[in-house]
């Protein structure tokens, strides 16, 4: 009995010894970690604390040691909300850093991955991994990576400028937006740079202003619009400013960018017979922002939406709207250029959520791809 005892009380005791040096090591390496690797973020739990430290502990050596001392620097750009497991991934193989996975860690461990700035660098395999994810926090970085999406109109391009790591403000960038200085006989006098603000990727100094964004995204358009391209809108009848605004309404309405020729054929084949676009997109811009829903494309629209009292409500007034209504891509304005040939005067999107449409020649053909 007495050795049973013992026995048990050697067990108790080894258990608390355990417990205990388990307690130490949970305390002792996030102080050890901090002492070399800066303080844990503040949004890290305790067990998080111990993981990150453990790891960073073990693998100190792949942050404090260069992955080639003799290395050579190299242009490394990080993409506009591209993940901390992307960057890190492709610092490793782009030879920059000895390990992705310890570089990660230190990135959640201090918080980095936060305030990584997107842009283009230019880092050395010389220098350790902590000193490259110092650089990809600094702020002194000369270019960054910006980019507009097709069928966005000019206030979304306005509200991704706090992230992008350009130093103007939205309010500056729609201001010379609404009246362009410098339009390259494109934009008609007293109209906005919608429309010509050309969908695309950038790499553009950090320090730019506004008036110069606001011009290189319009030769942005005016470089991709060929001369054959403007004959194809005149020989339709169409100045470049109503081929760009049919082909912004053309943006909105097509998911798929192999549709948009037959898209711009009903659209042709309406305005030939006088027949209003009755297109969604249009009545969606003139309502402007909803904040119900924190988008500037209304979705659904009710039926006193589409009563809207506006020149840009294609139920109400025939014919174009007076101007674009968001910034087209390339394949929409070649659809407005080279349409599809078609008798069609419907479409309707199809119902099994592809994005795709079904086309009709006459309205009760339509009412039938009507979803049930």
């Amino acid at each position: 009995m007495k050795s049973r005892n013992s026995c048990l009380s050697w067990s108790l005791l080894l258990a608390m010894l355990f417990l205990i040096s388990l307690v130490a090591l949970a305390v002792y390496i996030p102080q050890a970690v901090q002492r070399s690797f800066g303080p844990p973020s503040p949004n890290l739990n305790l067990w998080l604390r111990f993981y990150y430290g453990t790891e960073l502990t073990w693998n100190a050596g792949d942050l404090t040691q260069p992955r080639d001392p003799g290395g050579a620097d190299q242009v490394f750009i990080i993409q506009l909300g591209e993940s901390v497991v992307s960057i890190s991934e492709r610092l490793e193989q782009a030879g920059l850093i000895r390990s992705a996975d310890t570089f990660r860690t230190y990135l959640l461990w201090t918080g980095l991955d936060t305030v990584i700035q997107n842009g283009t660098y230019r880092l050395s395999p010389a220098k350790t991994g902590l000193e490259i994810a110092g650089l990809l926090k600094s702020f002194s970085l000369t270019e960054v990576n910006f980019r507009v999406l097709p069928g966005w109109r000019m206030e979304e391009i306005a509200a991704s400028l706090p992230t992008s790591g350009l130093e103007f403000t939205p309010e500056a960038f729609l201001e010379v937006a609404t009246a362009p200085a410098n339009a390259l006989n494109l934009i008609p006098a007293g109209a906005t740079a919608e429309g010509f603000l050309f969908p695309d990727s950038y790499i553009l100094p950090r320090t730019i202003s506004a008036e110069a964004l606001v011009t290189i995204l319009i030769e942005r358009f005016s470089t991709n619009i060929s001369a054959e391209i403007n004959a194809a809108y005149l020989n339709r009848g169409l100045t470049v400013f109503q081929a760009v605004t049919m082909a912004s309404i053309i943006q909105r309405e097509v998911m798929v960018d192999d549709e948009m020729p037959l898209i711009a054929s009903v659209f042709y084949n309406r305005l030939a017979i006088g027949m209003p676009l009755q297109t969604d997109p249009t009545v969606q811009y003139a309502l402007g922002f909803n904040t119900l829903q924190g988008t500037w494309w209304t979705n659904p629209l009710s039926a006193e939406d589409l009563r809207f009292d506006s020149l840009f409500n294609t139920y109400l007034y025939p014919g174009l709207p007076p101007a674009p209504i968001s910034n087209p891509g390339l394949p929409a304005l070649l659809a407005v250029a080279y349409p599809a040939a078609s008798d069609y005067y419907y479409f309707q999107a199809k119902c099994d959520g592809s994005g795709w449409h079904n086309f009709a020649v006459t309205l009760e053909q339509h009412l039938q791809n009507n979803c049930p």
